[in-house]
């Protein structure tokens, strides 16, 4: 297989150079803080299982390698880094941690081109597959999935769409000849909802993206009938396209998989500049008996160690 681009290294490539360098005064100074410094420890109570997203320290700011990500994680008291390369598996596994989500390895800008085009079935279901033996082999329990964009050529919206139905059809179709394989290692196909309305950077929404509406991905999922078929429930996205984020937890909690957080509108820190309420958010999920991972995944305006700080905490609940 060609080499992929993860998540990390799409943002470092020259199509995004730009729209990634538009952030550069939302971050402010954040090199004068030494990244090198230890955080206290931000979990007392640990009934949420919190991760790190590793593209969003390592892309922005300090630039956070893989090491320094893994040492913040354990102090604050994580029990993940994910989304990370493959190639940092070892390090991720040596510091006592898990990948709580991996990238599904597929190039570029991984949600563009999902299950929802049967011209990308072969490639997807394959790197797909790929991930979960690896997932398997280093006991990490889910790879990411994503249906895709809604243009017949991801890239080209003058290609022609791909309507509803048909996207629905060919999600369940695609998920279905790669599910089994899941089951048999024990692995979660976790499907992301993302949002299509906030067009101003690349990883702050997705113009185009099928699987915008967080109830048709949860009837994809249903439809393919499996327990290792879940959702990737971002409540960044949710507010955004669906709102509401308390009772679809209640609604969808049977096929909830894996959880992102981010501050709306922005895709910023958790704290009283948004709109989203994280605590009893954070209530909810241990009341519906969620036993999956929340991962931290804003991307950091300030200082990010305090930032991750801020919001490991606000989440112990």
């Amino acid at each position: 297989m060609s080499e992929f681009l993860s998540r990390r290294q799409w943002l470092s490539s020259a199509a995004v150079v730009s729209a990634a360098a538009g952030l550069t005064s939302q971050v402010g100074n954040v090199a004068a803080q030494d990244p090198n410094r230890a955080p206290a420890k931000a979990v007392t109570k640990g009934n949420i299982k919190q991760s790190v997203v590793f593209w969003c320290f390592n892309a922005m700011g300090d630039k956070w390698d893989i090491d320094t990500t893994c040492k913040h994680a354990k102090a604050l008291g994580c029990v993940s880094v994910e989304l990370g390369s493959t190639d940092n598996w070892p390090t991720i596994k040596k510091n006592g941690l898990v990948c709580a989500i991996a990238s599904n390895n597929m190039p570029g800008a991984p949600f563009m081109r999902g299950f929802n085009n049967p011209a990308y079935h072969d490639e997807v279901i394959a790197r797909t597959t790929e991930v979960i033996d690896k997932c398997a082999e280093f006991g990490f329990p889910s790879v990411i999935a994503f249906t895709g964009f809604k243009y017949r050529k991801a890239e080209d919206p003058q290609s022609g769409e791909i309507s509803l139905d048909e996207g629905f059809d060919n999600c369940v179709k695609g998920f279905k000849k790669i599910i089994g394989h899941a089951e048999k290692k024990k692995v979660n196909i976790c499907l992301e909802h993302l949002n299509s309305r906030d067009g101003s950077h690349p990883m702050k929404g997705h113009p185009g993206y099928q699987g915008d509406d967080v109830d048709y991905c949860a009837k994809i999922i249903r439809a393919v009938g499996s327990e290792r078929m879940k959702l990737l429930f971002d409540i960044y996205h949710v507010q955004i396209m669906n709102g509401d984020v308390i009772r679809r937890i209640d609604e969808l909690k049977d096929v909830i998989g894996h959880v992102h957080t981010a501050g709306n509108p922005g895709r910023g820190e958790l704290d009283d500049n948004q709109e989203i309420n994280y605590p009893p958010i954070m209530r909810k999920l241990i009341e519906v008996g969620y036993q999956g991972y929340v991962g931290q995944e804003f991307i950091p305006t300030r200082d990010p160690l305090t930032s991750l700080t801020q919001a490991v905490k606000l989440c112990d609940v």
